[in-house]
C-alpha cells in the first residue's frame, strides 16, 4: 500500500484509554515499535532517528516537530518496556486485521532503510507479525511492497 494511503489511515483510529495502557495512543504505540525495530540491531543511528520522525510525520499526518517529540517519548518508553505485547495490542484493537500489513510495511521500511538486514531485525519482525496475527507470507509480501517502493 503506497505511503499516501497510509497517511490518512492511521488517523482514523484512536486507542481506548485503559489503566494498563496508561493512555497510550495508536501513534505512540506505532512509534515505539519503529524505535524498537531500529534499536534491535544495537546500531540506532541518527539517520534512523530522522527516518522514523519523517515516517511518523507522514504516516500519522502530524507536523515533523510533533513527530520528533513523539519519537523521543517513544524512545523512553521503548527503553523500559519488557516486551512488545502492549504496543501490538493497541494496534490490534484499533486497526482491522485486513489493514495491519500497513504496520509491517512501516517496520520493513525502517529495516531496509540502512541497506542491511540483520537476523535480529528479521526475528523481531516475525514476532510482531505473529502478535498482529499476520503470516510470514503476508510479512514477506509487505517487505516486497516496501522494496518496490524504495527501488531496492
Amino acid at each position: 500500500m503506497p505511503i499516501n494511503h497510509i497517511k490518512s489511515f492511521l488517523n482514523k483510529f484512536e486507542s481506548p484509554v485503559t489503566p494498563e495502557l496508561k493512555g497510550m495512543d495508536l501513534n505512540l504505540a506505532l512509534t515505539v515499535l519503529l524505535v524498537r525495530i531500529a534499536r534491535v540491531d544495537k546500531d540506532y543511528t541518527l539517520s534512523e532517528q530522522e527516518h522514523i520522525a519523517e515516517l511518523v510525520s507522514s504516516s500519522c499526518q502530524i507536523p515533523l516537530a510533533e513527530a520528533i517529540s513523539l519519537r523521543i517519548e517513544a524512545e523512553e518508553i521503548e527503553a523500559s518496556a519488557a516486551d512488545s505485547v502492549r504496543f501490538t495490542r493497541i494496534i490490534k484493537e484499533n486497526i482491522p486485521f485486513n489493514q495491519r500489513e500497513i504496520v509491517l510495511e512501516l517496520l520493513w521500511e525502517i529495516v531496509l532503510s540502512d541497506g542491511v538486514r540483520d537476523h535480529k531485525e528479521d526475528g523481531f519482525l516475525r514476532l510482531v507479525a505473529s502478535l498482529l496475527g499476520i503470516t510470514d507470507r503476508d510479512s514477506a509480501i509487505a517487505r516486497q511492497n516496501v522494496m518496490k517502493r524504495m527501488n531496492l
